[in-house]
């Protein structure tokens, strides 16, 4: 048997409906990554350690209040991916209902910010009550965003929602250079964030407009509710794990050493966003192939398989040059940092591969993943409640917390795989 060329392995491979999938999210994921951690670098470099770090708990307090946006993406995803399977033309009633009701509780969370606006700058130590407001507005309009893009998850639309994803974080970077050069410091930084989210939620309307012709089936959303507490548990621990060490390192440290670790803690989820197209190709794959009867297991190892291999790339790098990253990221002054590149690294990687076991889990709709990531949760929690001493400490504390909870995740899919089935995913029929 002739064996084939490197180009030609290359060509067999792209071939490959998940490879290609998961090529064109991770171009988008990787421009975004970018884009992040370029905004994180300007704010860093131009405020400096002690400003900066109010930037990183506005940020962290941020993608804490992300968690119903990602729920929503998730079960939105989840339910267009059933809707897809059957055939079923309900995504125009389902997106037009589902921006009504979550208007509601935007408004609430905005009315709620204002009131607790000064509570919130004097615990975090911020000079001024608008940054905190402009973090509430933010907040209330990453859940609209949500929904276009959990809809062209669920319909397996990755370029559309790797254009989405990409341009946010393009635009906020933009936006906050110019900010901060004109002087407006931190609520400078937290505007940015407000103009890339209002962007993208125009350019999602847009890639849907498809849908926009004819009126299709009226769809019952009620029948999300189950799927919605799974999600709920899985989303929010997640977003605790990689966030609640920032607001905990704030709380507990000096201000140079938060502001260190803040900037460490952005280092380390490069690896976790670098590879989170992964996790979001498997989650609608899986639910097509159990409901399908195929091969989730496969789908799984193939996609840990690629998320390690580019974890791996990462990895060497911040062992090889971990002053260039620090350097390049945040300059000189973030100097401290250069010895725990690495340990953060791995820390990213491992909570990009808990991430795929948990995606996996609520995409078969398994519930018992959740005391696992609830002991995980306090697990960090409490090691850092105890340890706290220094910064390499806490960047031990997260370590130890995300290993163990990888561990016993993998053990629970072993368990699970051999009896999924397709009711594992079904839900009452969702149109009338």
């Amino acid at each position: 048997m002739q064996r084939l060329g490197p180009g030609q392995r290359l060509a067999q491979l792209l071939q490959d409906r998940l490879v290609r999938q998961n090529f064109v999210l991770f171009f988008g994921g990787l421009v975004a990554g970018i884009g992040g951690f370029v905004y994180h670098a300007i704010a860093g470099r131009v405020l400096g350690p002690e400003t900066y770090g109010q930037v990183a708990f506005l940020i962290a307090v941020y993608a804490v209040g992300t968690g119903p946006a990602l729920i929503l993406i998730v079960v939105l995803a989840r339910y267009t991916a059933m809707l897809a399977v059957r055939g079923d033309p309900g995504v125009r009633s389902l997106l037009a209902r589902t921006v009504r009701l979550i208007a509601i509780p935007c408004l609430f969370f905005i009315l709620l910010t204002a009131l607790f606006a000064h509570s919130i700058a004097l615990y975090a130590h911020v000079g001024s009550t608008i940054p905190i407001l402009i973090l509430g507005f933010s907040i209330a309009l990453i859940w609209q965003v949500a929904i276009p893009r959990g809809i062209l998850q669920g319909l397996q639309r990755f370029t559309a929602l790797s254009l989405n994803l990409s341009l946010e974080l393009a635009v906020r970077t933009a936006v906050v250079f110019f900010l901060l050069r004109a002087g407006y410091a931190v609520s400078g930084a937290m505007a940015a964030v407000f103009v890339g989210l209002g962007f993208v939620f125009c350019l999602g309307l847009f890639s849907l407009r498809d849908h926009f012709r004819g009126f299709g089936q009226r769809v019952r959303l009620r029948v999300m509710a189950g799927f919605s507490l799974t999600a709920t548990a899985g989303i929010i621990g997640v977003l605790v794990l990689y966030n609640q060490d920032v607001i905990l390192a704030k709380h507990y440290l000096n201000d140079h050493d938060a502001g260190i670790y803040g900037g460490l803690n952005k280092i380390g989820t490069i690896l976790y966003f670098l590879t989170l197209s992964v996790s979001q190709v498997l989650f609608p794959r899986v639910v097509e192939a159990v409901a399908k009867e195929q091969h989730p297991g496969r789908i799984l190892l193939s996609s840990a398989g690629i998320l390690s291999a580019l974890g791996a790339g990462a990895l060497l790098v911040f062992a090889v040059v971990p002053s260039l990253v620090v350097g390049v990221l945040f300059g000189p002054s973030f100097d401290d940092a250069i010895p725990l590149v690495f340990p953060v690294g791995v820390i990213g990687l491992a909570l990009a591969l808990d991430n795929l076991l948990i995606q996996f889990f609520m995409a078969v709709h398994d519930r018992v993943f959740v005391p696992i990531l609830a002991a995980g949760v306090v697990a960090e929690a409490g090691l850092i409640f105890l340890f706290h001493a220094r910064v390499g400490q806490v960047v031990l504390d997260v370590l130890a917390a995300l290993v163990g909870l990888l561990v016993l995740l993998s053990i629970r899919c072993y368990v699970l795989l051999p009896r999924l089935r397709p009711e594992s995913v079904a839900e009452p029929e969702p149109a009338v």
